[in-house]
């Protein structure tokens, strides 16, 4: 069961939206190591906006997850490929479905 989530926007520098898909891509593989990471999408909601939305069981989860891998080269990557820095919003999950 989730109980909370990220959710994160990215807004891609013109010229870097296929690098910006192509690292999102490359985050699955990180996250799929995170065992109290239950779910984890990489969307894409226009031309140059991006966007990750992921659930946890509970806060520790969470947590563990912005002190991971995928927190850290998403900063390292920042400047390089986004506009802006990304707004990353902490959510709670008041219904889910998963498989």
């Amino acid at each position: 069961m989730v109980k909370v989530g990220l959710y994160v926007q990215l807004e891609a520098k013109a010229g870097k939206e296929d690098e910006v898909e192509q690292f999102l891509k490359s985050g699955l593989s990180i996250v799929q190591g995170e065992p109290n990471t239950v779910a984890w999408f990489a969307i894409r909601l226009g031309p140059t906006t991006f966007g990750i939305f992921d659930a946890f069981p509970d806060e520790n989860g969470r947590q563990q997850h912005l002190s991971g891998q995928v927190a850290a080269a998403l900063m390292e990557k920042s400047a390089e490929l986004f506009g802006s820095s990304p707004i990353i919003k902490k959510v709670d999950v008041i219904a889910s479905k998963l498989p």
